[in-house]
C-alpha cells in the first residue's frame, strides 16, 4: 500500500513539476512578447509613407516607404550621431576601466585611515546627482574650452562613471588572496608589475560588468549631452534624436526609421558573465627564485577547498626544508 502510494505521489509531483516548467515558458514568451512588440511596431511605422495614417499591424510589404530611412541618414544624420557616440563611448569606457582599476588596487591592499577616507569619498561622490552640478560643471568646460568637444563630454562622463568602477574594483581585488601579491614580491617584482602581471588579468569578469555598465549609460546619456553638445556635428545619439524626433513629430513613419537605426547598435551588446565576481585562484602557481645564499626558494599557491595552501621549499647548501600554511581564502 505504501509503494502505491509513493508510486501515485510521485507521478503527481511529475505532473506538477510540468505544469511548472510550461508556467515559467508562457511567462518568458509573454516577456519576449512586451520587448519585441515596440520593434515590430516601429518597423511597421517605418515602411508607411507620410499620407497613410491607419493603424493597421500587417506590413506594408508592397509599398515600402524607403524614403524615411533616407530621411532619416541624410537629413537626420544619425549615422554621424551613431559614430561620435561610439567615439564618446569607448573612451569614457576604456578611461573609466583603466583609471578605475589602477586607482582600487592601492584602496583594496592597504587599509589605511588615508585609504578609509577616499573610499568614504568616493562613495559619497555616487550619491551626488549629475545635474545638481551642471551649471558649475558647463561654466568650467567653457573656460577651458571644452564645450561641444570630444575630450569634454569624455572627461564629465568618465568622472560621473568613475566612482562605480573604483568600487566594483574595490570589491574584487580585495577577494583576491594577498598570497598572489607575495608570491609576486618573492619573485621579486615590485607593485607595479604585480598589478600589470599577476592581478590585471584576474580582473576580466569585473572589467566585463563595468564596460557594460559604463558603455550603456554612456551610450544612452542624454541629460548631460544635450546641454555639453550642443553643435549638431558633435551631437551623440540620444540628442541627436530627441532633435529629430521634434522636427519630424507630423512624420511617424521618418521618425521610427530613425529611432531603428539609432537602437541597432544596442543589439550587439556583450552579455554579462553568469559566473559571479569571483575568479578563482589558478590551479598552481609555482614561482622560482634563485640566491646565492640561500640556494633555491620555491612558493606554491593550491586551492584547497574554500582555503589555499601557501608552501615553501627551501634550499640551502644541499638542506630542502618543507613548510607549508593554510590560510584562508577571503
Amino acid at each position: 500500500m505504501s509503494t502505491t502510494k509513493r508510486i501515485n505521489q510521485k507521478k503527481v509531483d511529475q505532473i506538477g513539476y510540468q505544469r511548472g516548467r510550461w508556467a515559467i515558458y508562457l511567462f518568458l514568451a509573454i516577456v519576449v512578447v512586451c520587448q519585441l512588440l515596440p520593434f515590430y511596431l516601429a518597423i511597421n511605422a517605418s515602411m508607411k509613407p507620410q499620407t497613410d495614417m491607419s493603424s493597421t499591424l500587417m506590413p506594408r510589404l508592397h509599398d515600402i516607404a524607403w524614403d524615411n530611412w533616407t530621411a532619416a541618414i541624410t537629413d537626420g544624420q544619425i549615422l554621424h550621431s551613431v559614430v561620435n557616440s561610439v567615439i564618446v563611448t569607448v573612451c569614457t569606457t576604456l578611461i573609466v576601466c583603466v583609471v578605475g582599476a589602477a586607482a582600487a588596487y592601492p584602496l583594496a591592499r592597504r587599509a589605511t585611515r588615508f585609504n578609509k577616507v577616499i573610499s568614504a569619498l568616493i562613495l559619497a561622490t555616487m550619491m551626488v546627482p549629475p545635474l545638481s552640478i551642471l551649471v558649475p560643471l558647463y561654466t568650467m568646460l567653457v573656460n577651458l574650452g571644452g564645450a561641444n568637444t570630444y575630450w569634454g563630454i569624455v572627461l564629465v562622463l568618465a568622472a560621473i562613471n568613475m566612482p562605480l568602477s573604483v568600487f566594483l574594483y574595490t570589491a574584487f581585488i580585495r577577494s583576491i588572496p594577498v598570497s598572489v601579491d607575495e608570491a609576486g614580491m618573492i619573485d621579486g617584482a615590485n607593485r607595479f608589475t604585480i598589478f600589470v602581471r599577476l592581478i590585471l588579468p584576474m580582473l576580466k569578469p569585473v572589467t566585463a560588468t563595468v564596460i557594460i555598465m559604463t558603455g550603456t549609460t554612456v551610450w544612452n546619456d542624454y541629460a548631460l549631452s544635450v546641454y555639453l553638445l550642443t553643435d549638431a556635428d558633435k551631437q551623440t545619439i540620444a540628442p541627436r534624436v530627441a532633435s529629430f524626433f521634434a522636427a519630424n513629430s507630423s512624420n511617424l513613419g521618418t521618425a521610427a526609421a530613425g529611432a531603428l537605426i539609432a537602437a541597432a547598435p544596442l543589439g550587439n551588446r556583450t552579455r554579462r558573465r553568469s559566473d559571479g565576481h569571483r575568479l578563482p585562484v589558478p590551479a598552481e602557481v609555482l614561482h622560482r627564485r634563485h640566491d646565492r645564499r640561500c640556494g633555491e626558494v620555491t612558493f606554491g599557491i593550491k586551492p584547497v577547498g574554500r582555503s589555499h595552501v601557501v608552501s615553501f621549499r627551501i634550499g640551502s647548501r644541499g638542506t630542502d626544508q618543507n613548510r607549508s600554511v593554510r590560510r584562508p581564502c577571503r
